[in-house]
């Protein structure tokens, strides 16, 4: 029985061996690789759609429907239809920062669209971590919350896989999910790395991420390089939630600029190409001589990557893509994904279109020359207004950080606001915290709009405080001297203020380690149910004047 069985298990091995070394074929072989990155949970087609060059007038802009998982769909099965030879991957945040429809069941329908759609790898952006690092593992291997399923049926979790190449438990030394997975075309393989941004720590809730480590982009890639090389593999593609700010249009990259750049340029040359994301960016690139790739954000545009494999060397040797645009009126609907998206509508229905207020006029999110937003003073005065009472926290100010407002708020025709509209700009669920700062530690948080940021972040004020910021200064004496007031009295350096802001800003986000010094710290409500509470007084809601003055 021994011999036996030993016999068996040669022949087994000699079997899987002949299967894994399957001879190559004699000619190139064409693959084609379908990305995209930052879907955030847009099952619906995004307001908005995307916005690209006006094709009759170079000078101006137009915005184009395009996105939502159904509309996605379509446009992957008929991209996959032009090569049996293809992969649908995708460069992280896939979920996070989600519409209302998504998030209401814990992101569960986005990994369920994706499980439909065919994605067969992503790597992890930062805001998988929105929840930490035991619900993303929940969202790859299935089961419900601590609170139970809130979907239609038990979740069963990804059929792709997450990948975190970077991202290393402290305590064991191992990265927190795979770090590639390997698929093979006509017997070739190809490997896909999949990380993370180094600064995700920066940029999401501390808790989400203790115990964890976030090692550098090109280091972490590098180092695998003689790792796949041992396992025969030559072809190398690197899914990064890490990007670039191009200067052009959406299919096509005459300047880039940005951490993209400096990771690629380090990149060793075994790497054949690289599909970014985080930035919500679109592009089509060349850097350092490799292809680099970016798809917006929201689903709406997919990269369409064509790679030749050469049988010989087993490496690619030509790279080209496009980026298509997921238009909503040249792609229908695919049922499937359309029929799982209206189960998930029912039931979220009743909360989703309640009515809790109106706005007198549209509140844009975009930014003046001074960094303020409309809908940011809004924000930070439904903050303020949440928290200002002695037994909520006493506070005197709010602020709020731009990258928290994710949408416009435009109403209805009649100018009503509904939970759903609300929800589309305040996504995250962030408990609201109240501290104690001094006049001082108030303006070092001010300074730090412009202290080791990619590009200013603007901190959103509430009603009563402003100050002018003069962009010709120094970094980290840009306030003007004198003009930071509060009810028109000159902010006092020694004196102490309660100021209110999200958990994520409390906990030092977005770079703003100065809030980690504040005192008597006292938690709230969460911010959307502020932000609905603010609506709820029954007069139209207004943006109010500028708070903020820019010079130079």
């Amino acid at each position: 029985m021994r011999s036996s069985a030993l016999v068996s298990s040669l022949i087994a091995l000699a079997l899987a061996g002949c299967s894994a070394f399957a001879p190559r074929p004699s000619g190139p072989v064409p693959v084609k690789v379908l990305a995209i990155n930052d879907f955030h949970g847009n099952l619906l087609p995004p307001q908005g759609g995307i916005r690209i060059r006006d094709p009759q007038d170079a000078g101006k802009t137009v915005n184009v429907p395009a996105g939502g998982a159904a509309h996605l769909a379509t446009a992957v099965k008929a991209a996959r239809a032009k090569n049996p030879d293809h992969v649908f991957v995708a460069a992280g945040d896939l979920v996070g920062a989600t519409p209302l429809l998504s998030a209401l069941f814990r992101d569960e329908p986005t990994i369920e669209a994706m499980n439909l759609i065919g994605l067969e790898a992503s790597a992890v952006g930062n805001h998988e971590f929105d929840k930490g690092a035991a619900e993303l593992l929940r969202l790859q291997r299935g089961g419900c919350a601590s609170d139970g399923c809130k979907g239609p049926a038990p979740f069963a979790g990804a059929r792709f896989d997450y990948l975190a190449a970077s991202t290393v438990v402290t305590q064991t030394g191992k990265t927190l999910l795979p770090a590639y997975r390997v698929k093979r075309f006509q017997g070739i393989p190809v490997a896909f790395i999949g990380l993370t941004l180094k600064d995700t720590p920066k940029i999401v809730v501390p808790t989400g991420v203790a115990g964890l480590e976030f090692r550098d982009e090109a280091q972490t890639v590098n180092a695998l390089v003689p790792e796949l090389r041992a396992q025969g593999i030559e072809a190398i593609v690197v899914l990064i939630h890490e990007g670039g700010f191009p200067t052009g249009d959406y299919n096509e990259c005459p300047g880039i600029s940005g951490p993209i750049v400096d990771i690629v340029k380090k990149l060793d040359k075994a790497v054949d190409l690289v599909i970014s994301g985080h930035t919500h960016r679109a592009y089509n690139c060349r850097i350092d001589g490799r292809l680099v790739t970016s798809g917006d954000k929201y689903g709406t545009v997919l990269t369409e990557i064509d790679l030749v494999l050469d049988p010989k060397t087993g490496d690619v040797s030509e790279a080209r893509a496009d980026n298509v645009i997921v238009r909503t009126d040249r792609y229908a609907k695919d049922e499937a994904l359309a029929g799982m998206i209206a189960v998930y509508e029912k039931l979220a229905q009743p909360l989703a279109k309640r009515v809790v207020g109106r706005i007198d006029a549209p509140l844009s999110r975009d930014e003046s020359a001074a960094g303020e937003m409309p809908l940011g003073r809004v924000i930070a005065d439904a903050q303020l207004a949440a928290t200002q009472a002695p037994a909520d926290g006493g506070a005197q100010l709010a602020l709020m950080n731009p990258g928290g407002v994710r949408a416009a708020l435009t109403g209805d025709a009649g100018g009503q606001v509904r939970y759903e509209d609300l929800f589309a700009v305040q996504p995250f669920y962030n408990n609201l915290v109240t501290l104690t700062l001094t006049g001082a530690q108030l303006l070092a948080v001010l300074e730090q709009q412009w202290i080791d940021q990619p590009k200013p972040r603007i901190l959103q004020v509430s009603r009563g405080l402003g100050y002018a910021w003069d962009a010709n200064r120094p970094v980290g004496e840009r306030v003007v001297p004198g003009s930071l007031t509060l009810d028109g009295q000159p902010i006092d350096p020694a004196r102490r203020y309660r100021v209110t802001v999200n958990s994520f800003l409390a906990a030092g986000g977005d770079g703003f380690g100065a809030f980690k010094q504040g005192t008597e710290v006292r938690t709230g409500a969460m911010d959307i149910d502020a932000f609905e509470a603010y609506f709820q007084t029954g007069a139209p809601v207004s943006a109010g004047a500028a708070r903020i003055r820019r010079l130079n």
